[in-house]
C-alpha cells in the first residue's frame, strides 16, 4: 500500500508500505473531476497546478491535524499503468477503507459561505443532500467501510460525520442507520445490499457490479466492455464460488460452441491419469479454434468434477502470465508479497491437499516454454493443457499428448455459423457454399457472420462480396488456410470505413503498434468520449478486437493485425500511418523518469513495434517473444527517417537502459549516435550525449576498455565546446572514473570523483542529486581502497540526503542503501548490513523487477552476508539464484556473473565441498582473465584463493 506525508520540508512524498507494518493513515473519499493529481504526478514532482491538487493538500493537512502522519488518495496513490498494482489495488479498497483510522469525504459541489457551517446547517443541508457523491457506485463502499466519516465541504469546513449526520443519510441513500453505525454487512440479504445501488451511476456500466465485491466480501476480474448484465451475473457467480473449488476462467462459456466432439473426448481422456500430471497440448494454425476448445473443456471438467479448481493463465505476454497466477495465488488465500506468486503456486498445487486441479495455459509459444517448465506444478491430482500455434513448442510441453486440431468438417461448420447468425437462414445450398468459400475456418465463419448481423445482409450478398475479394484484391499470407482470413477481413474493413470513419482509424493505428494490449489511452484522439466507444463497440461488433481484462486495452487476432498491415503496404500507406503512430506514442510515452517505469514498460512494445513498422519482411515476425532484437537491428532504417522517429528511439533506448536491457538498449544507441552523428556533427550535444549513453551500456556489460575508449573522447571533446564546469563535461568524468574503478584503477578514479564532487557542490550546491551521486562514487572508491570507515561517512550523508530530496524508493536512494550496507559489510557489521540489504531487494523486485541486474546485486550482496556469518546454506541458495538468472540476463561472461560464481565457490569450499569449489573457481579464473584480463585485482584475487585451495588439498593428500 502507497501512503502519502509530507517531508521535514514540507513536500509531498510518498513510501510503500507492502513489506512492513502499516501505519495509521487518513483515506478520502471524493468523487473524480477532470484535473486530478496522477501518480504520474506524484512520482515525477509535478502537478501541483491541477485542481486535484487541492484535495490532496485538504487530506494531508486535516490528517496533520488529527496527528496523522500518512494519508491515501486514489487518484494519486495508484500506478493505474501498473496493471499487477491496479487490479490488487481495486480488490483491496473495501479493506483498505476500512482499515483506515480516519476517513475524510470531500464534498467539491457543496459549499458553506457562513464561517461555522454548524450554526448554519440550512446553508449547505440542501446541496449535501443532492451532492453528486452519493449518486456514484464506488462511493458506496466508501461510504460503509469505514467505522466512521467526516464531511467536509469544498470550503474545507467540516460538516458532520456519519454520527451526527445520522438522519440525513439515511433518508438520501435509504441504508439502514444499524448498518451506517458498523452491524456486519453479511447481516443483511444480498437482494437488500444490491438495492442499495439504486440511482447510482458510474462511467463504466461494469463498474456498477464490481463497485459490489468489498460489499459482498469477494474478488473479481475486470472485463470492461463484458456489460452491466454479464458483470453482475459473474458477481453473482463469485459470490457462490466463494465456498466452492475454485474456477478462474476469464471467459463466459461459448453458447455457440460446436463440434469438436471426438478432439474433446479425446482431451477428456488424457487428464487426470497416471501416477503424475498430465499435460497435454492442443495444437493448429492460427484461427482454427484452439482457444475455443479449451474453454469448452475447462466448462466440461467443471460440470463432471465439480470439486475440481480450474486455473486459466493467458500467456499473451509477461504481465498477463503474472497476473493470472496472481489471481490464483489470492483467491487461494496464498498471496504474499515476499515470495514469487508462480512459486507460490506451484507449491501449493503439488501438495495433496490442494486436490482436482486443471490449468489451462493459453496461446503458448517456444520463448514462454522454456521459462515456465520451473513453474509447473506436479502432482497425481493435477492437469495442464496448452494451446499453441506451434508444433514443436507443443512437443517440448507434452511430448506424448498432442491433440492437434484438423479443419472443420461441413456439419460442424455448419451448426457453427448458425449460431453465429443472429437471424436463422434455410438456404442450406447457400450455406454450403459459403463454408466451402471459407474453407472451414473458425475464424473466417465468425468475420463473415458478423459482417451478415451487423449489415442485415444475405447469404447471396456476401458470396458476391467475397468472390470479388478472392479475385487477386488481396496480399497473399503464410499458409493458405489462412489467406480467407485476408479476404473476409477486406470486406468489412470497407464497410467501417464507409460507416465509421473512427473505427477505421483506430484499426489502421493498432497495426502499427503491438497487437497486444493496446492501451484505449494509446489511440488517436477522438472528439468525444462516446464517438470513441462508438468506434470501439464497431470493430467488436466485426470480431476485429477484443476487450483485456483489469484494464482498458485492446488485442487484435494475429491474422487481423497482418491483414490490416498488408493493405496498407498495398496502398502505399504504411510508411506513412507508421508516422502517424509514432507522433502519437511520443504525445504518451514518457521521459526518462523513475516514476514512469510501469508507464513505458506497458508502451514499449507498441514503441519498438512502430519503430520497425514499414520494413520489408519484417511484418510477420513481430509474434515471436525474441522479435525485441530483430527489431532494434533494424532501428537505423526507422530513425534514420526523421526527427519523431529518432527521439521515440531515444525514449525507448533510455527505458531500456534504465530497466537493465543493456544489450538492446546499445543496438538502439547505436543508431541514435550514428543518425546524430550525420544529421548534427560530430561535435553536438546531442551526439555526445548519445556516445556516453552507449558507453554506458558497454559498462554495465562489463566491456570497460570499449566504454572507457568512448568515455575519454566525449569528455574531451565537452571541455573543449562547454568548458570544464558544463554539467555534462562532469557526468563525462564520473562516467570515465567509473570504468577506471571497475578496472581496479581506484587512484585514477578517486581524483576524477574528487574534482567532480567539489565543482558540482560549487556550481549545483551541496543537495542536487548530481552532487549526491558524485559523493556516492567517491565513497565506493574509498571502499575499494578499504578506507571504510572514510567510505561509511560519505554513506551516510549521501542517503540522508538522498532520501530527503528523491524519496525512499527512488532508485538512487536505493543505491545510497546498498552502498552503505557494504560498509557495514566491510566492517563486519552484518547485522546493519544485512537488515539494510534485505529492505533493498524487497524494494528493487518491486519497483524494477525480480530480473532487474541492480536486483541480482543486492542478492548477491545479501548472500555475501550471509557467508560472513557462517550461514552457507542460505548464502548457497542465494548464490546459485543469482548465477542462473544473471547468466541469463546478463550472460555467462558478465563481471556480475563471474563474481557470483567465485561468490559460490567460496561457499562450497567453507562447506568443505573442495572439488567443486576447486573446480568452479578455475573456471571463475579463466574466465576473469579472458574478459578483465591478468592483471586485474579480481582476476589475481581467485588466482591467489585457487592456489592455496589447490596447496590445502595437496597437503590432505585428496
Amino acid at each position: 500500500m502507497r501512503l502519502l506525508y509530507f517531508d521535514g520540508s514540507g513536500r509531498l512524498a510518498w513510501t510503500n508500505f507492502s513489506q512492513k507494518t502499516i501505519p495509521p493513515y487518513a483515506i478520502l473519499s471524493h468523487t473524480w473531476g477532470d484535473d486530478e493529481f496522477l501518480f504520474e504526478d506524484l512520482a515525477n514532482g509535478t502537478g501541483h497546478g491541477k485542481a486535484g491538487y487541492e484535495k490532496i493538500l485538504f487530506c494531508g493537512e486535516q490528517a496533520a491535524r488529527d496527528h496523522i502522519q500518512y494519508f491515501w488518495v486514489d487518484t494519486c496513490c495508484i500506478d493505474k499503468w501498473n496493471l499487477r498494482e491496479l487490479s490488487n489495488a481495486i480488490n483491496s479498497m473495501f479493506r483498505w477503507y476500512k482499515n483506515a483510522a480516519r476517513c475524510y469525504t470531500f464534498l467539491s459541489d457543496v459549499s458553506t459561505p457562513m464561517a461555522d457551517a454548524h450554526l448554519h446547517e440550512s446553508t449547505w443541508e440542501a446541496s449535501f443532500r443532492k451532492s453528486r457523491w452519493f449518486t456514484r457506485g464506488w462511493t458506496l463502499q466508501e461510504l460503509l467501510a469505514p467505522a466512521s466519516i467526516e464531511f467536509f465541504s469544498s470550503d474545507r469546513q467540516r460538516l458532520g460525520d456519519k454520527d451526527s449526520l445520522e438522519q440525513q443519510i439515511y433518508e438520501i441513500t435509504r441504508i439502514p442507520v444499524t448498518v451506517l453505525r458498523g452491524d456486519p454487512l453479511d447481516k443483511v440479504s444480498v437482494p437488500e445490499r444490491m438495492a442499495w445501488m439504486a440511482g447510482r451511476q458510474t462511467t463504466q456500466e461494469e463498474d456498477m457490479a464490481y463497485s459490489l465485491i468489498g460489499i459482498f466480501g469477494v474478488s473479481m476480474e475486470f472485463r470492461y466492455g463484458e456489460g452491466i448484465e454479464r458483470a453482475q451475473e459473474r458477481l453473482q457467480e463469485e459470490m457462490e464460488k466463494a465456498n466452492t473449488a475454485p474456477f478462474i476462467v476469464p471467459f463466459d462459456q461459448n453458447a455457440r460452441f460446436t463440434g469438436r466432439e471426438s478432439q474433446l473426448a479425446e482431451l477428456e481422456g488424457k487428464l487426470f491419469v497416471g501416477a503424475s500430471t498430465t499435460k497435454v497440448a492442443i495444437t493448429g494454425p492460427g484461427g482454427i479454434g484452439k482457444t475455443q476448445l479449451a474453454l469448452e473443456l475447462a466448462y466440461r471438467i467443471r460440470l463432471e468434477l465439480k470439486s475440481c479448481s480450474v486455473f486459466w493463465i493467458s500467456t499473451s505476454d509477461e504481465e498477463s502470465l503474472y497476473q493470472s497466477y496472481a489471481h490464483i495465488a489470492r483467491r487461494l488465500n496464498i498471496l504474499n508479497e515476499k515470495a514469487d506468486v508462480r512459486k507460490l503456486v506451484q507449491i501449493h498445487l503439488s501438495n495433496k491437499s490442494a486436490g482436482h486441479w486443471l490449468l489451462i495455459f493459453d496461446n503458448m509459444n517456444e520463448a514462454q516454454a522454456v521459462g515456465l517448465m520451473e513453474f509447473l506444478p506436479s502432482s497425481a491430482q493435477g492437469a495442464i493443457v496448452f494451446t499453441t500455434t506451434d508444433r514443436e513448442t507443443a512437443a517440448k510441453l507434452a511430448p506424448r499428448s498432442i491433440v492437434e486440431l484438423p479443419e472443420m468438417e461441413q456439419d460442424m461448420a455448419r451448426r457453427m455459423l448458425e449460431t453465429c447468425l443472429v437471424n436463422p437462414v434455410n438456404e442450406k445450398e447457400k450455406v454450403d457454399l459459403l463454408l466451402k468459400r471459407l474453407e472451414y475456418l473458425p475464424l473466417a465463419i465468425v468475420h463473415a457472420a458478423a459482417y451478415v448481423n451487423v449489415n442485415k445482409t444475405t447469404l447471396q450478398e456476401y458470396l458476391s462480396l467475397l468472390a470479388k475479394k478472392r479475385e487477386g484484391s488481396v496480399e497473399p499470407l503464410y499458409r493458405k488456410s489462412e489467406n480467407i482470413i485476408a479476404a473476409t477481413w477486406l470486406i468489412s474493413f470497407k464497410q467501417i470505413r464507409r460507416h465509421d470513419a473512427l473505427a477505421a482509424k483506430y484499426l489502421l493505428f493498432m497495426a502499427c503498434v503491438n497487437r497486444s494490449d493496446i492501451p484505449l489511452a494509446l489511440l488517436p484522439a477522438a472528439s468525444s468520449h462516446e464517438q470513441g466507444r462508438h468506434a470501439v463497440g464497431t470493430l467488436n461488433n466485426y470480431s476485429f478486437v477484443t476487450k483485456r481484462t483489469a484494464e482498458s486495452a485492446l488485442d487484435i487476432h494475429r491474422l487481423v493485425h497482418i491483414s490490416t498491415r498488408n493493405w496498407l503496404r498495398k496502398e502505399g500507406l504504411l510508411s506513412q500511418q507508421s508516422q502517424i503512430a509514432i507522433r502519437r506514442l511520443l504525445v504518451v510515452f514518457p521521459h526518462n523518469n523513475h516514476g514512469n517505469r510501469s508507464k513505458w514498460r506497458r508502451l514499449l512494445p507498441h514503441a519498438t513495434f512502430a519503430l520497425s513498422s514499414g520494413l520489408t519482411g519484417q511484418e510477420h515476425s513481430h509474434e515471436s517473444r525474441n522479435k525485441w532484437r530483430r527489431l532494434l537491428r533494424h532501428a537505423k532504417f526507422a530513425l534514420s527517417s526523421g526527427p519523431p522517429r529518432k527521439e521515440l528511439g531515444w525514449r525507448c533506448a533510455t527505458a531500456l537502459y534504465n530497466d537493465g536491457r543493456w544489450k538492446e538498449a546499445e543496438e538502439l544507441f547505436v543508431q541514435v549516435m550514428e543518425t546524430s552523428s550525420r544529421v548534427l556533427g560530430d561535435e553536438h550535444p546531442d551526439t555526445l550525449t548519445s556516445m556516453a549513453n552507449l558507453a554506458s551500456t558497454y559498462t554495465n556489460q562489463g566491456r570497460w576498455k570499449e566504454a572507457e575508449e568512448l568515455f575519454v573522447q566525449v569528455m574531451e571533446t565537452r571541455k573543449r565546446v562547454l568548458r570544464d564546469e558544463h554539467p555534462s563535461t562532469l557526468t563525462s568524468m564520473v562516467n570515465l572514473a567509473s570504468t577506471y574503478r571497475n578496472q581496479g584503477r581506484w587512484k585514477e578514479a578517486e581524483e576524477l570523483n574528487v574534482q567532480v564532487m567539489e565543482t558540482r557542490k560549487r556550481v549545483l550546491g551541496e543537495e542536487h542529486p548530481s552532487t549526491l551521486s558524485s559523493m556516492a562514487n567517491l565513497a565506493s572508491t574509498y571502499w575499494n581502497q578499504g578506507r571504510w570507515k572514510e567510505a561509511e561517512e560519505l554513506n551516510v550523508q549521501a542517503m540522508e540526503t538522498t532520501k530527503r530530496v528523491l524519496r525512499e524508493e527512488h532508485p538512487d536512494t536505493l543505491t545510497s542503501i546498498a552502498n552503505l550496507a557494504s560498509t557495514y559489510r566491510s566492517q563486519e557489521r552484518w547485522k546493519e548490513a544485512e537488515e539494510l540489504f534485505v529492505q533493498v531487494i524487497e524494494t528493487r523486485k518491486r519497483v524494477l523487477g525480480e530480473e532487474h541486474p541492480s536486483t541480482l546485486s543486492s542478492m548477491a550482496n545479501l548472500a555475501s552476508t550471509y557467508w560472513n556469518q557462517g550461514r552457507w546454506k542460505e548464502a548457497e541458495e542465494l548464490f546459485i539464484q543469482v548465477i542462473e538468472t544473471t547468466k541469463r540476463v546478463l550472460g555467462e561472461e558478465h563481471p556480475s556473473t563471474l563474481s557470483s560464481m567465485s561468490n559460490l565457490a567460496h561457499t562450497w569450499k567453507s562447506q568443505s565441498q573442495n572439488t567443486e569449489a576447486i573446480l568452479l573457481m578455475k573456471k571463475c579464473v579463466k574466465l576473469r582473465g579472458k574478459i578483465l584480463g591478468p592483471l586485474h585485482p579480481d582476476t589475481e584475487s581467485s588466482l591467489n584463493f585457487l592456489n592455496m585451495w589447490q596447496m590445502d588439498d595437496l597437503e590432505l593428500g585428496t
